[in-house]
C-alpha cells in the first residue's frame, strides 16, 4: 500500500495541508503534535475524530495505561494511522471483489 492513500485519509479527516510525499515517520510526528494540541485545547474534537475513524476504545485505553510515560499523542497517532491503513486495505479488497463478481455476472 502506498503512503499516499494514508496521507489523503489523514488530510481529509483532520483538514490538514500536507505534501503529497511525506514519510510515515514525518506523518506520525505531525499527527502526534496535532493530537497533543487537541488533548490540551479541544478534547471533545479529538474524541469526535476517534469515533469517526473508529479507533478501538479498549485498545486505546489499554495502551495508554500500559505505557503512561509514553507521549499520549504518539500512541493515539499510531492507532489512528493503523486504523486508517486497515480501512484502506479493506476498501481495496472489497473493490477488487466487486470487480471480480461483476466479471462473473457477465456470463
Amino acid at each position: 500500500m502506498e503512503n499516499t492513500d494514508l496521507i489523503h485519509a489523514i488530510k481529509d479527516e483532520f483538514a490538514l495541508i500536507l505534501p503529497e510525499k511525506i514519510s510515515y515517520s514525518e506523518l506520525h510526528t505531525i499527527l502526534s503534535d496535532l493530537i497533543n494540541n487537541l488533548i490540551k485545547n479541544n478534547f471533545e474534537k479529538l474524541v469526535t475524530h476517534l469515533y469517526r475513524i473508529d479507533v478501538n476504545e479498549a485498545a486505546l485505553k489499554k495502551l495508554l495505561q500500559l505505557d503512561p510515560p509514553e507521549d499520549a499523542g504518539k500512541i493515539i497517532a499510531k492507532l489512528i494511522m493503523e486504523r486508517q491503513q486497515q480501512k484502506i486495505k479493506s476498501r481495496s479488497q472489497f473493490s477488487r471483489r466487486k470487480t471480480n463478481s461483476n466479471e462473473e455476472e457477465k456470463w
